[in-house]
């Protein structure tokens, strides 16, 4: 599908509702021979999918992350083997796992300057869980935490657009339909209420090379897996302020009063981080 700067400017058309939408971690359970991955070097303790609302224009936002990057480029000072490698292969853009402590200082403080809105739906990796909830396929195990970050933005009218990271059969259009028909299902299923899904949705999947307003979702999505898998904070203190909502789907043990959704009252601490599957499959 083909969107016009009409289509893409929120100001020029209060019908159509843009939100970016990227991931952090990996969705890898298992090693060769079917043996547990996790736990490993390498392989994610928990899997994350977030998404943003920008509030500015939206091309004005693009052209600051545009600029940035040339900036980086084309200074000798970033002249780093992960910034080398990208421009000679495809042109250097923002990425939070790959840049230099440095470079990431310097979209953070960009980052405040931005009006948006992040939220996410992370889930802690278990085997067990894998197998009998997602039949053991990496993209259904997306699909379903996908499904439970969208299905709040269905209950209003309008058009709304989800402009995706491209993630292999993950992203494909019938998991992303999976993911979607999962998320009406759960809305429709409120037993309190009767709910009409009147909108219509959009997937466009894109790429953080293409689409600089992936690259904004990327950075505040690794912010937060920097909590869950390493404990450390002072990232997400950092933009805090922007993060609206933190779900950590899984976390049976905190479901009571809602207590596994972190918002700027319920902050994610160093306590958030992920240890106990490491032993417990």
């Amino acid at each position: 599908m083909v969107f016009t700067k009409e289509d893409f400017n929120r100001g020029h058309m209060n019908t159509t509702n843009h939100r970016f939408i990227d991931e952090a971690g990996d969705t890898t359970f298992y090693l060769k021979g079917k043996k547990s991955a996790l736990g490993t070097n390498g392989v994610s303790t928990c899997f994350i999918i977030g998404m943003l609302k920008v509030n500015d224009d939206l091309d004005v936002v693009r052209s600051k992350i545009i600029k940035l990057q040339n900036e980086i480029a084309s200074d000798p000072f970033f002249e780093v083997p992960s910034v080398i490698k990208k421009k000679s292969k495809m042109g250097y853009f923002l990425h939070a796992t790959d840049d230099i402590p440095e470079i990431r200082y310097k979209f953070l403080e960009l980052i405040k300057t931005i009006n948006c809105t992040f939220e996410a739906v992370g889930g802690e990796k278990s085997i067990k869980r894998y197998e009998q909830a997602h039949k053991g396929k990496e993209q259904y195990f997306y699909a379903d935490l996908l499904s439970h970050l969208i299905k709040t933005k269905l209950q209003q009218e309008g058009k709304l657009v989800f402009h995706i990271s491209g993630r292999g059969k993950s992203t494909k259009h019938q998991n992303l339909d999976l993911a979607l028909q999962k998320a009406i299902h759960r809305v429709k299923s409120n037993p309190t209420k009767k709910i009409e899904i009147k909108r219509e949705v959009v997937f466009n999947v894109n790429y953080p090379l293409n689409e600089p307003l992936l690259n904004l979702v990327d950075y505040f999505c690794w912010t937060v897996q920097r909590v869950f898998e390493k404990g450390e904070t002072r990232y997400y203190e950092r933009l805090k302020d922007k993060i609206s909502l933190v779900v950590d789907l899984y976390d049976e043990s905190k479901y009571l009063d809602w207590g596994n959704y972190y918002n700027v009252k319920n902050p994610l601490t160093s306590q958030n981080k992920k240890t106990h599957h490491r032993t417990i499959p």
